[in-house]
């Protein structure tokens, strides 16, 4: 009894200090983890962002305009960002490991049989499609998963696994730009399907967190309060089963008894009968014990959907935080600006005739290496106590923006260079966004609002490279995409600057709300 009332006395701010006191939050297999979000990252966006090669050879192999030829790669990083709320649903119900298991193997599938393809439709469904829900499913877990596992060191750690983008596009345009050129385009994805089954061995070391085990062992060890006893009603089952092991348990005991006076035959007879009647009695009970794991697996995944649904759509759900909302919309209109040069640049440096004399530092490289330098930077002062991580992400998104209205303007390899730094840098702050959306939401939301974030990611991803390519088609310049694209950029910034008033808004609220309990407590004393 003094145990239990010592177990009582344990607060949540006791049981958060154990859990960030256990070795492996901040440390010990939580670095194992960041190794697997980075590998991660490497393998998906990486390959992902690295298109811009394929998109040449598809519009040379199928002749179909830039517009429509773009929205292969757009399919793929879209539905790999849209299905971030689905995909929450299986992280919830089968777990992180088993979700990245078998999205590295549809992924992996999406890139061998896109190796087959007649036409861009063919890509549609294998690559934009089947490639694009299992990197989807792998790449959701790999951002929880360090959300889980780090606390003090929460920012770094997401900017040192997330600079597996960065690294991942400078390795995976050199890796596809040999390829294709040894062994073509087709070859190339055959061979870079089964890189990603790497993926697999990313999810296998994503073992579920300490905290989440300890709590299961230590509620089973912890001795039980002296309760009164209550009566238990069986039920109708519980009856029948009681009733089939006794009738069992007679049956073996009477016929042990029956053999000691058989012979050696009579007992191998009897053997062979016994061994005919309970392969029976198996076949008769085995379909009643797969119905019964199909109802108990059939349980667990109505609970999990309520489980998401509330979390969404409940009365303290995300959606009713306006701040997040507006969150929301910024990622539905930047995250276009980012993708566009990925997709586009490639062709944009053959077109302004750089190709021959500076290929061999493609700009999307370029973009990809500064991108790793602006990750781990932005993070590392983001964990400081005297910089804000709303700040260092709000900043960021403005020197980006500029950017994207100051690319077209460049006519020189050299200044697109810089500017495309300046883009990989500011981009960065993809490591701050977890933080940002934690401290919006809270860590038990973290999983589903960001797979609403990244999902919102994907709608602009998914509309602006093809849009971008529209333009291009009908004006025969990329100048006009950049600009619409940074135009769209300003009105997400714009929904950002509405934090300061909806912060003061939903305080205000809080306190009325507080107020107003406080007196119906005071009138009812």
């Amino acid at each position: 009894m003094a145990a239990c009332e010592e177990d009582m006395d344990h607060s949540p701010e006791e049981k958060s200090e154990q859990i960030e006191s256990h070795p492996d939050i901040d440390g010990g297999w939580g670095w194992m983890i960041c190794l697997a979000s980075f590998l991660a990252h490497v393998l998906l966006m990486g390959s992902q962002m690295a298109l811009g090669i394929l998109y040449v050879e598809w519009l040379e192999e199928f002749n179909e305009s830039r517009g429509l030829t773009a929205w292969v790669g757009s399919l793929t990083i879209g539905i790999t960002l849209i299905v971030g709320p689905i995909i929450g649903l299986f992280v919830g119900t089968c777990g992180c490991r088993k979700t990245t298991i078998i999205g590295g193997l549809l992924t992996a599938l999406g890139w061998v049989i896109s190796s087959y393809a007649t036409n861009v439709y063919y890509l549609f469904i294998s690559f934009g499609l089947t490639a694009g829900i299992g990197s989807g499913m792998a790449y959701l877990p790999a951002i929880v998963m360090v959300g889980q596992y780090f606390k003090k060191r929460r920012a770094l750690a997401q900017g040192l696994s997330t600079t597996g983008t960065g690294f991942g596009t400078f390795i995976m345009t050199l890796l596809l730009k040999y390829l294709c050129a040894e062994y073509g385009w087709r070859n190339a994805m055959l061979i870079h399907g089964a890189v990603n089954l790497n993926l697999c061995v990313c999810g296998a070391l994503m073992r579920p967190p300490p905290f989440s085990s300890s709590m299961q062992i230590e509620n089973q060890s912890q001795p039980k309060c002296a309760e009164t006893p209550q009566k238990e009603i069986p039920t109708s089952d519980q009856v029948a089963h009681a009733i089939d092991i006794d009738g069992i348990e007679e049956q073996e005991t009477s016929k042990e008894e029956e053999t000691k006076s058989l012979s050696p035959e009579e007992v191998s007879e009897a053997g062979n009968k016994d061994g005919d009647k309970r392969e029976v009695l198996f076949k008769e009970r085995y379909p009643l014990r797969i119905l019964k794991t199909l109802r108990q697996l059939a349980n667990i995944l109505k609970k999990s959907f309520w489980k998401w649904y509330s979390s969404y759509f409940g009365t303290a759900a995300l959606f009713s935080n306006k701040v997040f909302i507006c969150f929301v919309f910024w990622a539905l209109c930047a995250y276009c600006s980012f993708v566009i040069p990925f997709i586009h640049l490639p062709e944009i440096v053959k077109l302004y005739g750089f190709e021959e004399k500076d290929d061999k530092v493609p700009l999307t490289s370029i973009i990809a290496i500064l991108h790793i330098f602006g990750k781990i930077f932005l993070g590392l002062i983001s964990d400081l106590p005297f910089f804000s991580a709303w700040n260092v992400f709000l900043v960021s998104n403005l020197i980006m923006c500029v950017c994207v209205f100051i690319l077209p303007l460049m006519h020189t390899f050299t200044g697109m260079a810089i500017v495309c730094a300046i883009i990989g840098f500011s981009s960065g702050y993809f490591s701050v966004m977890p933080v940002v959306t934690e401290d919006l939401v809270g860590l038990s939301n973290l999983a589903n609002a960001y797979g609403i974030i990244i999902s919102a990611n994907g709608i602009s991803a998914l509309l602006g490279p093809p849009f971008a390519g529209w333009i291009y088609d009908v004006t025969g310049k990329y100048d006009y995409s950049f600009y619409f694209c940074g135009l769209i950029y300003v009105i997400g910034i714009g929904f950002l600057l509405l934090k300061p008033c909806l912060q003061k808004q939903n305080d205000t609220e809080s306190e009325s709300k507080q107020a107003i309990e406080a007196l119906n407590v005071h009138h009812d004393e």
